[in-house]
């Protein structure tokens, strides 16, 4: 399968090895090897933190909803609508069908969400399964589904089953059932029998951490020397995340990064230990330059494509937070545990509809629609739609069966035990957790808190005698002057981010009360524009956009939703900012715009260039600080995890840049002579590469866009590369080809644009006086595009066809061209309306003869035309089942600015609103141009 398609970074503070008798250390005092829990045998290294069994945390409050959203929702009753999920029709079941990552994705999280929750029903069927997939097993130690024993390149497939191996060892901690320990010892003999190859082939190559994980765990209940050879076969032969980033696929990276740490385990070299936090700090440095601990990964990271409107599968999020679990335990940093909190509180949630009944494939830090749009012009790394609420079972495949794991192992993961005999507090959150500690007592704590969403945890503790033991607390990086009281007593702790110890001899009854003040901050992002955020403790904040939910399909029990943005969204922060907290909202359900618990005011100006395009994804930031004459207002931020449309990553403004409009909508660029398109040969991304003519295949280099650059002149640049239209070397003569090229300021950058009254255009250089043509006046595919004297050939005429599905917005008002009360029917008038989301604000234009086209409405399929086909001033413009008549007809005339006119075959009058007016449902009609600017429009 192809990996271009799924069906503060360095480390915190070591790790101290000293006791602080009520006091702190930056890590867990002792090496971990006490007898309550399993711990790592020799010869490998002691683990800073020690598992606890699945159900040894229970969640309480908000974070009890978020796991009863799930039962509730898409990942507890999954197999109701997942065909990859019929216990009937798997190979995971019956070895003798088919069966490939879906199910054991699934399960994985759906095994732990029963044991967090108790859930009865769910129990019930997490054990069914189990039992299923462990009578699989064949006598060489193989189990799931046959296929997948030749189905890579000859030899087996073992990615799938790394996700079930997690799901098998939940089950053994949570049941103590004897089978697991040995089914697992002859499937890991399997393993260890493969050929090289089969370690270094398919999504396993880099993702064979997960394998380690619990090839560590058997090897520390039955001590086989041979599994430790096969981890040493797993890093010697899989992908090498110890030289550096092996994969830019989001989840290889979010899975394999750990690797080098994991084998660190059992080589002890302090450069495989590195290895993984130079990994991450090369990913995060280059692409998470901005607010909720992801990074642009909208499947595979690119060079160049690090902006907030980048996406994060929602696979990547959950297995993002796994490593960083598995990661706190082995290393015993804190920020690791920071690093997850980040994720859980900022991303997880907005990857899911409020009720958890859906999800998308990509997650923004920016993103002020979310639609079920393909989005074709090259905005993300898929050309798919993957933004949309949905059950996704085959359009989104992975991430819908994947993402359960989340907040059960965030629940699990909240305590862990230390291996003198005490319990970490690794992970805040309401909750309780049970467990042995001391000399095997089993001790109740009971942790009260809103926590993120307020700033103080009290940890009441229950057990039957006094015991003594380490209390560990995780005091998250972000606080500087957290405070610790053990029954009411101050007691030292220093700043995060570090692991506070407090040793002593506990009662039943004893409570710890710990303080993490936060404050509002603006963070500037110096990579990222100079881009500014707010956050607060582990919080990020969105600006607060109204959001329009228009269900478009699904059923009741999983329906399928497209937001809009109902509100401005374009906004920036000024310099100075006096940011004001309130509380309020439903701190039991808090990832909801409606019902967040924390709001922050903020001062901000409107930045009227700064657009969505015309597929409705925000554009990239700036660099800032950048100008705006727009009135300063009060502004609403809520916690970015509450926010499905959100602006997280700010311009600032309050500079003297002035923000560039991306001109609006990309335009095919098309040849009278050919019909063939502008693009780029080979989709390069070169400078000097040779721009050609090619049939129109839809491909991202086909799409260039306008770029206003003063005096009727324009900068015309290529979707796919960033680059502009460009002469070869600045040549002024005949027939010297025609390149993309880095904006370098030179006048061959510089095209206007020449209306030929036809519909067609000439486009002649600023340079050299020349117009572009075809080579030969070719009509062949990849003919080579030239600069040539004006001499009228068809092959020097071109015309601008918009791309795909745009709204058409006015000049003057600012409001775009709908249909009166979205009607569907022959006549309904065209009006100017603000831009709500609605399908009738949407048109689509159709090339037609002559260099004319055709303007149809998405929501009602009809076309734009002029009542009673008039030829007078001020008819109205309406609209009609396309028959063919010439007020059917238009064109489009460049004008100053980036401007466009929109011209009537019929009546040569052009579009235009009555009176200039700016109202909400002004008429549209048509007009003799007078150059007014309500006659002059946008393509967004």
């Amino acid at each position: 399968m192809s990996v271009t398609r799924r069906q503060a970074i360095t480390g915190g503070a070591a790790v101290a090895g000293a006791i602080v008798l009520g006091g702190s250390a930056t890590g867990p005092a002792a090496a971990a090897g006490g007898p309550r829990y399993p711990a790592n045998r020799a010869p490998l290294q002691p683990a800073a933190f020690l598992r606890l069994p699945p159900g040894a945390v229970r969640a309480d409050g908000w974070l009890a909803t978020q796991l009863a959203h799930q039962v509730d929702g898409l990942c507890g009753h999954y197999p109701e609508v997942s065909h990859f999920l019929d216990y009937d029709a798997t190979g995971w079941i019956h070895p003798d069908l088919g069966g490939w990552e879906e199910v054991p994705y699934w399960l994985r999280g759906f095994v732990d969400l029963a044991y967090t929750t108790g859930d009865t029903a769910a129990l019930g069927t997490a054990a069914k399964w189990v039992n299923g997939v462990l009578a699989t097993q064949a006598s060489d130690g193989y189990f799931g589904p046959s296929a997948l024993r030749t189905s890579l390149s000859g030899h087996v497939d073992l990615w799938p089953h790394m996700p079930m191996l997690h799901a098998l060892r939940s089950f053994a901690e949570y049941s103590g059932d004897g089978r697991v320990v040995p089914f697992l010892t002859r499937f890991f003999a399997y393993v260890n029998a493969q050929p090289a190859a089969v370690f270094s082939d398919g999504w396993g190559t880099w993702r064979w951490g997960d394998t380690v994980d619990v090839v560590y765990w058997l090897y520390n209940r039955t001590g086989d020397a041979f599994l430790l050879d096969l981890v040493r076969r797993i890093h010697a032969n899989s992908a090498r995340w110890v030289d550096g980033v092996a994969s830019p696929h989001n989840v290889n990276f979010a899975q394999g990064f750990r690797e080098p740490a994991q084998y660190w385990v059992l080589s002890g070299s302090a450069s495989d230990r590195a290895a993984t936090y130079t990994d991450y700090a090369a990913v995060q440095g280059g692409y998470g330059q901005f607010p909720g601990g992801g990074f642009a990964g909208d499947e595979n990271m690119r060079a160049g494509f690090g902006d907030p409107r980048q996406g994060f599968e929602t696979c990547g999020i959950v297995e993002y937070m796994l490593s960083h679990e598995i990661l706190t335990r082995i290393t015993g940093d804190p920020v690791w545990g920071d690093r997850t909190e980040e994720l859980a509180f900022n991303m997880l949630p907005a990857s899911l509809d409020p009720e958890g009944r859906g999800t998308h494939y990509i997650t923004s830090a920016n993103s002020v629609d979310l639609d079920n749009t393909a989005k074709t012009q090259g905005q993300f790394a898929n050309n798919w739609a993957m933004q949309s609420y949905r059950a996704g079972v085959d359009q989104y495949r992975c991430c819908p069966h994947n993402y359960g794991m989340g907040w059960p192992y965030y629940t699990e993961e909240m305590w862990l035990a230390t291996g003198d005999g005490g319990l970490c507090a690794a992970l805040h959150g309401p909750c309780t957790v049970t467990a042995a500690v001391g000399d095997g007592t089993r001790v109740t704590i009971a942790e009260a808190t809103g926590y993120p969403f307020s700033d103080t945890l009290t940890f009441t503790l229950s057990l039957p005698q006094p015991v003594a033991f380490p209390l560990v607390l995780r005091i998250p990086g972000w606080c500087d002057s957290p405070e610790l009281r053990v029954n009411g007593a101050a007691t030292p702790s220093g700043a995060g981010p570090r692991h506070t110890r407090v040793e002593r001899t506990w009662r039943d009854g004893d409570t710890v009360t710990l303080r993490l003040p936060a404050q509002p901050r603006v963070l500037t992002w110096p990579a990222q524009h100079n881009a500014v955020s707010v956050g607060y403790g582990a919080l990020g904040f969105s600006l607060a956009i109204t959001e329009n939910w228009v269900r478009t399909g699904g059923s009741a029990q999983f329906p399928e939703y497209d937001v809009h943005a109902g509100s401005a969204w374009n906004y920036g922060l000024t310099p100075a900012q006096d940011l004001s907290v309130s509380t309020g909202g439903d701190i039991g359900d808090p990832f909801t715009a409606a019902g967040a618990p924390l709001r922050i005011t903020a001062r901000a100006q409107r930045i009227d260039a700064w657009q969505a395009d015309s597929q409705h994804v925000v554009t990239p930031l700036q660099d800032g600080p950048v100008a705006s004459s727009a009135p300063v207002e009060q502004v609403t931020l809520i916690p970015m995890g509450a926010a499905r449309l959100r602006v997280t990553s700010f311009p600032e403004t309050g500079g003297t840049r002035q923000w560039q409009a991306d001109g609006g909508a990309p335009f095919r660029i098309q040849n009278r002579n050919s019909g063939k398109v502008l693009g780029v040969d080979g989709m390069s991304m070169s400078d000097s590469a040779n721009v050609v003519q090619f049939a129109d295949t839809g491909t991202a280099d086909h799409l260039w866009r306008l770029l206003d650059a003063g005096g009727g002149l324009y900068k015309v640049l290529n979707v796919n590369s960033g680059k502009l239209l460009a002469v070869d070397r600045m040549s002024t003569a005949d027939s010297a080809r025609v390149v993309q090229f880095e904006d370098s300021g030179t006048d061959d950058h510089l095209w206007q644009l020449v209306d030929s009254g036809t519909g067609y255009l000439r486009l002649r250089n600023k340079n050299s006086g020349k117009v572009l043509a075809v080579d030969g006046m070719s009509k062949a595919d990849s003919a080579q595009v030239v600069q040539f004297a004006d001499t009228g050939t068809a092959d020097h005429d071109w015309r601008l066809l918009p791309d795909g599905r745009v709204r058409v917005e006015n000049a003057n008002s600012g409001k775009v061209l709908a249909v009166d009360g979205m009607s569907t029917a022959d006549s309904a008038r065209v009006v100017q309306y603000t831009d709500n989301g609605t399908a009738d604000h949407l048109w689509t234009f159709l090339p037609d003869a002559d260099g004319w086209l055709r303007v149809r409405n998405e929501n009602s399929g009809k076309v734009l035309g002029v009542d009673g086909m008039s030829t007078a001033d001020s008819a109205q413009v309406v609209q009609f089942a396309d028959n063919g008549t010439a007020d059917h007809q238009w064109r489009l005339v460049c004008g100053p600015g980036g401007v466009l006119r929109i011209q009537n075959r019929n009546s040569g009058k052009v579009l235009a609103v009555h009176d200039a007016s700016t109202a909400d449902s002004a008429n549209v009609e048509q007009f003799q141009d007078n150059g007014t600017p309500d006659h002059l429009w946008r393509l967004r």
